[in-house]
């Protein structure tokens, strides 16, 4: 089997590494130092107390692999758009697009029943340019729940989790999802086949809310999660989200008193967009929360909370230059 990771960082190098030594053919998109440590000494997993280290081929040059089975996407959402061009050097009448990206998936309304069928969201794909230059016949959705770290170019750290769910737009046990979740498994990783939009809603659920929380306040999770003000306000931006995903048909499993308490569980986690926020990244805010507020509107559900965090943290963001406002003219 053929795979490709489009950005192997530490998510994607994880995936890369472990397929590697399953024995697939897998090829690592990448760039700069962390590209040329894999090029000049393999790519360095430390997980379960050891080292292991995997040969795929490490190119920033799409070209170079030929077409694939399943090209793995673990960009972050804002970058993915820029790399339909080159991508479309790995993609045959076959391939599958895998999005293993945080948010809300471009190809969210692809089928969806309902009136909304088809609908594009411009908060994440700008101009249709992944649902025209990919396809969105090619999607397979993917909700990734590992946590890793690149301590150093070309060495990744595994900290814990191995689950990556998968599952077709359509909800179909289809062959080409069933063989991959096969492949994923025999390399490691947990992979089952789920209601691919429900499990998007649950992981979006809480990093609606607590990542830019934490982005503005600078706390860790478990003080966003337990302080009175900061929970409450979590509380509300979930409830307008619930009202919108259960407009979509989506079924939320838990409620919300667990699914914070579930945040506070974790510790003291600093969330992804605060990270990005104080190492000078782009911040997730368009596919985190901006997303959620357009199908808001869509749907007609009011999202007065969430309107208003979202409206300081992209002020906060793009006074920090790690963030660009949606339409480029604030």
């Amino acid at each position: 089997m053929k795979i490709c990771v489009y950005g192997a960082g530490a998510i994607g190098g994880y995936l890369g590494a472990q397929l590697t030594l399953a024995g697939e053919d897998v090829t690592l998109i990448a760039r700069g130092p962390h590209l040329e440590a894999m090029q000049e000494n393999g790519l360095k997993l430390l997980i379960d107390g050891e080292e292991r280290i995997a040969h795929p081929l490490c190119t920033d040059d799409p070209t170079v692999a030929g077409l694939q089975d399943y090209v793995i996407v673990t960009l972050k959402a804002h970058s993915a758009p820029a790399v339909v061009g080159p991508m479309q050097a790995l993609l045959g009448p076959e391939t599958a697009v895998v999005t293993a990206v945080n948010g809300v998936p471009w190809w969210y309304f692809y089928g969806l029943d309902g009136q909304w069928t088809d609908h594009k969201l411009e908060s994440v794909d700008p101009g249709g340019v992944q649902w025209g230059g990919i396809g969105p016949e090619r999607a397979i959705g993917c909700v990734v729940y590992p946590a890793t770290e690149v301590v150093e170019p070309g060495v990744i750290r595994h900290i814990n989790g191995n689950r990556f769910t998968l599952g077709e737009p359509s909800g179909e046990k289809t062959e080409r999802v069933q063989a991959l979740a096969a492949t994923l498994i025999s390399a490691g990783f947990r992979s089952p086949i789920r209601k691919i939009r429900d499990e998007i809603w649950m992981k979006l659920w809480g990093n609606l809310c607590f990542n830019p929380i934490s982005a503005l306040t600078l706390e860790t999770l478990d003080v966003v999660a337990t302080e009175t003000g900061t929970r409450d306000v979590s509380r509300a931006m979930m409830l307008e989200a619930q009202a919108i995903g259960e407009k979509l048909g989506v079924r939320f499993a838990v409620d919300i008193e667990k699914r914070i308490d579930g945040a506070a569980a974790v510790g003291a986690h600093r969330t992804s967009m605060l990270q990005d926020l104080e190492l000078g990244r782009p911040m997730e805010i368009d596919a985190l929360v901006t997303a959620v507020q357009e199908m808001g509107r869509l749907v007609g559900e009011p999202t007065p909370t969430l309107d208003v965090v979202l409206a300081l943290v992209q002020q906060r963001a793009h006074q920090a230059s790690v963030y660009e406002y949606p339409d480029k003219t604030q």
